[in-house]
């Protein structure tokens, strides 16, 4: 019994010192704490910094779990291309301008209201201008419907006009005569009229633009004294001409002195005829220079030569007249010297007498056709105008106007 308590005493003696020692086991419970502590601040931090503001809402979980380090490729991790600048709210956009439909060309549109003027030459068989007609005595039909007139007028107005002149050895000295013509056309002019020059042989030749001085006209045509070419290009010349003319406003009038004859132009009859269909504000008047030239051919005996000259100057001839005629000018065909001076007045006569016809067709659509036109001079009553001269003797008259013209847009 002794050994064993002996044995007890002796193999206590620790636990009862530890027991006895509280401050050792304090501090080996405040050791345990701070390594805790120590362990779990960062992890204390990490949370804090993704965790919400106490007043926000938490945004709800979602289903998918992320997957770590971003999006992958075949080569290993992609990344982010950088967001586009988003556009700003709705409310605080510029509004812009409304698109067109699509097919819709992107330019402004202007409408053209379709008015045709048409000025009218009423002449006796001498060339005397038929003057004091009334409205209610023209009736206009556009190709054969009637139209209603809406504007009339008698004007005097001023000339624009080009004096085309054939200047080679064709008829050359019947040439001497017709520019001793053209002088006294340009003794005609009044101070507001404009004249301008041409002449041409292979190609036209500007001797003076349009002027209001007699005396630039009349050194222009001085110079025509001695041709240098045989050839006479008059196509490509008259077309040359109606283009120059034709970017002028108002009307414009063209005095063209040739034997009507092209020799190898440019442009074909079928071409310059198109151009003055389509040069609707421009009236020509032609002279033809060959009506002599046969007269002193058949009165020499002539031959095949001569024969074969003859049936060019026909041909020119009906050019001519064609050229005045559709365009509501008249042609002449002098067969002496001596008739010029007196046609040249007449011309001036007819340009600066004229009626003025305005109306709006019925067919209003501006698609490029040809249009024919016929003006009617009428009595009161509806039936046949008669004119007298101071005697009482009936006269008679034709009425001078355009055959037609081209409906299309006027270029500005």
């Amino acid at each position: 019994m002794g050994i064993g308590s002996t044995d007890l005493k002796l193999a206590c003696p620790a636990a009862r010192k530890q027991a006895h020692s509280p401050s050792r086991r304090w501090l080996a419970t405040l050791l345990l704490f701070i390594f805790a502590l120590s362990t779990l601040t960062p992890t204390l931090a990490r949370a804090q910094s993704q965790s919400p503001n106490s007043g926000d809402q938490a945004p709800p979980p979602s289903d998918q779990t992320p997957e770590a380090g971003g999006p992958s490729g075949d080569t290993g991790p992609m990344a982010i291309p950088k967001k586009k600048d988003e556009a700003p709210p709705e409310r605080e956009r510029t509004p812009s301008a409304p698109k067109n439909p699509e097919g819709m060309p992107d330019f402004s549109i202007r409408v053209d209201v379709p008015e045709v003027t048409v000025p009218v030459s009423v002449v006796t068989k001498e060339g005397q201008f038929v003057p004091g007609l009334k409205k209610d005595n023209f009736k206009i039909f556009e190709d054969g419907i009637p139209q209603q007139v809406a504007q009339f007028s008698q004007t005097e107005a001023p000339i624009t006009c080009v004096l085309l002149v054939e200047f080679a050895y064709t008829n050359y000295y019947f040439m001497y005569d017709a520019i001793n013509a053209a002088y006294q056309f340009a003794n005609t002019l009044r101070p507001h009229d404009w004249v301008a020059v041409v002449s041409y042989d292979m190609k036209p030749h500007m001797l003076t633009d349009f002027t209001q001085d007699k005396r630039e006209i009349f050194g222009a045509i001085n110079t025509l004294q001695i041709p240098g070419f045989s050839e006479t290009n008059l196509f490509d010349a008259l077309y040359d001409t109606l283009d120059r003319v034709d970017r002028l406003e108002g009307r414009k009038y063209v005095v063209l002195i040739s034997s009507g004859v092209d020799t190898f132009s440019k442009l074909t009859l079928d071409k310059i005829l198109k151009k003055v269909k389509g040069t609707p504000n421009v009236t020509i008047f032609t002279i033809s220079t060959g009506e002599l030239w046969r007269t002193l051919a058949e009165s020499r005996g002539g031959g095949l030569g001569a024969s074969i000259r003859n049936l060019d100057f026909l041909q020119g001839d009906n050019q001519m007249q064609t050229f005045a005629r559709m365009t509501g000018g008249r042609w002449y065909h002098p067969r002496f010297q001596g008739e010029l001076p007196e046609m040249f007045r007449d011309i001036a006569g007819d340009i600066r007498n004229q009626y003025v016809i305005t109306y709006h067709p019925t067919n209003a659509a501006l698609d490029g056709t040809y249009r024919k036109l016929k003006v009617e001079v009428v009595a009161p009553n509806g039936g046949p105008l008669e004119i007298h001269d101071q005697k009482g003797k009936n006269l008679k008259y034709q009425v001078v106007a355009r055959e037609g013209y081209t409906a299309k847009h006027q270029v500005e």
